[in-house]
């Protein structure tokens, strides 16, 4: 079970339910709209009573919202996934190489949700991996996942990101946007490609080393496009270190070398900014080593 909590402060009284809920908890209307189906125990509820999204809340309403949980879609895969933050809302991961976030046709139990399925199981609870933030099967570095579709409302597009990438080559424009729609390039392929019929795509990127026909770029998304740092870093003419499908060299790392490694947020319950950093991985750190370029202090 789920269960949420909410005292109505003097500022909301005589507002509707929906106003309360939206403008002073940030609910989203898909989980309003969940709720207000159920039947109790379940649903929204006001002194254990159902109580609709268009009646009146007065100052010191205790507002519940509770659901039932799902259970876990993926079976449970016992690795060793470092974790760097976690509590009863959410869980942030940094993810291996060569793992995928959600069970696909040819991943079907080694993926960060069965990862997921077992920790949460090892704590007597059975609940559905909701990933506010999905990386490629080959990038490495941090994933957030909500425990309950509240922290999943409230986290979901407000997760500020910061990656790390090896690129072939180094742009004469140190720092610089790329603002290039992309699209894909068709219907079987997973492939994606820029092109003035796609859908917006903005990466900003900035250099901060150099060396034996490499850099080292951090980047940061005003989007979340599919393969967007891959597609746009290729576009500039600097693909990614081993990202052979957008034509990187794979001379130095067998995989992409790009990597999450700083996330800010606001937690969705107590307000407070959580900022983490995830540790690169021995493979990126050996592509640095391979290209001479020395790992800048503090990643």
């Amino acid at each position: 079970m789920g269960e949420l909590i909410f005292v109505v402060p003097a500022s909301f009284d005589g507002c509707a339910v929906s106003d309360f809920l939206r403008r002073g908890k940030g609910v989203s209307y898909r989980l309003m709209k969940t709720l207000k189906r159920m039947d109790p125990p379940w649903g929204l509820l006001r002194d254990e009573m159902l109580i609709r999204t268009i009646d009146t809340v007065r100052a010191g309403d205790r507002i519940v919202l509770r659901w039932p949980e799902q259970e876990a879609a993926s079976v449970p895969l016992v690795a060793q996934v470092p974790v760097l933050y976690e509590d009863a809302s959410l869980v942030v991961f940094n993810k291996p190489w060569h793992m995928p976030c959600h069970p696909v046709r040819k991943h079907q139990d080694d993926t960060l949700g069965n990862v997921f399925a077992a920790r949460c199981a090892a704590q007597g609870q059975t609940l559905p991996f909701r990933p506010v933030n999905r990386l490629d099967k080959d990038t490495t570095g941090i994933v957030v996942a909500a425990k309950d579709p509240y922290a999943a409302s409230k986290l979901a597009g407000n997760v500020e990101k910061e990656y790390l990438a090896i690129l072939c080559g180094c742009p004469d424009e140190k720092s610089g946007t790329i603002d290039a729609p992309i699209r894909r390039v068709d219907p079987v392929h997973i492939l994606r490609e820029v092109s003035p019929d796609g859908q917006r795509a903005v990466t900003h990127y900035a250099i901060i080393a150099e060396k034996g026909g490499y850099s080292l770029a951090r980047l940061w998304l005003e989007t979340g496009r599919t393969h967007q740092i891959r597609v746009h870093m290729s576009y500039l003419g600097y693909p990614l270190a081993g990202d052979v499908w957008y034509g990187g060299d794979s001379l130095i790392i067998d995989r992409q070398a790009l990597h999450c490694f700083r996330c800010r947020f606001l937690h969705p319950i107590s307000g407070e900014q959580i900022e983490l950093t995830a540790p690169l991985d021995d493979t990126f750190v050996q592509a640095l080593r391979q290209s001479g370029i020395q790992k800048p202090d503090g990643i």
